[in-house]
């Protein structure tokens, strides 16, 4: 599990001793866990995209071929099933990790249906959004059933983009609009 700020492989130890100053600063002054997170996108509005910056590079998203686009683009449903991978592999790599389980690799996989339909205003009975969203995991482990259901179970309890789509949390939508 490498990442930012850190090289080469992360073991139980190391993970508790990166965590461990954090989880203290959080339990003595809580309201500095609270950390605001944001995207932004510029909006072309002639070719019906928005480019995104990930922190990385830009992604340009754009219709699915399914609405109109020509594939060119990225989906913005494909790129919500992306970050659902994203962080459930993450979250299951750090789980596994902390729990001290062995687990060598493994692949992580979503996979959901879209009505377009909704989404095209061809029927206000047909929801706009996914109906159904699966997540898989493929794991090279040797595991016992109890620690499979316990990494599984933490895994989705702790994974920040899974929780925040199934309890779908309350969101403020505003616009402004005038000469720049």
């Amino acid at each position: 599990m490498a990442g930012a700020g850190t090289v080469g492989r992360v073991d139980t130890q190391h993970l508790r001793a990166l965590q461990a100053p954090l989880k203290k600063q959080y339990r003595e002054q809580p309201e500095s866990a609270v950390i605001t997170l944001a995207a932004d996108g510029a909006l072309d509005i002639g070719a019906v995209t928005c480019k995104v910056s990930t922190g990385r590079t830009l992604v340009e998203a754009g219709l699915h071929p399914a609405t109109g686009g020509d594939g060119a683009s990225a989906c913005s449903g494909d790129m919500l099933l992306q970050a659902l991978v994203a962080c459930a592999g993450v979250t299951l790599a750090a789980v596994a990790t902390a729990m001290n389980l062995k687990v060598r690799g493994g692949t992580v996989r979503a996979e959901g249906e879209v009505d377009f339909r909704g989404t095209l205003g061809i029927s206000r009975e047909v929801p706009v959004g996914f109906r159904e969203i699966r997540l898989s995991f493929d794991l090279d482990a040797d595991l016992t059933e109890h620690e499979r259901a316990g990494l599984l179970e933490r895994t989705e309890q702790y994974c920040v983009v899974m929780q925040t789509i199934t309890s779908a949390p309350k969101i403020a939508v505003s616009m402004h609009a005038g000469a720049r």
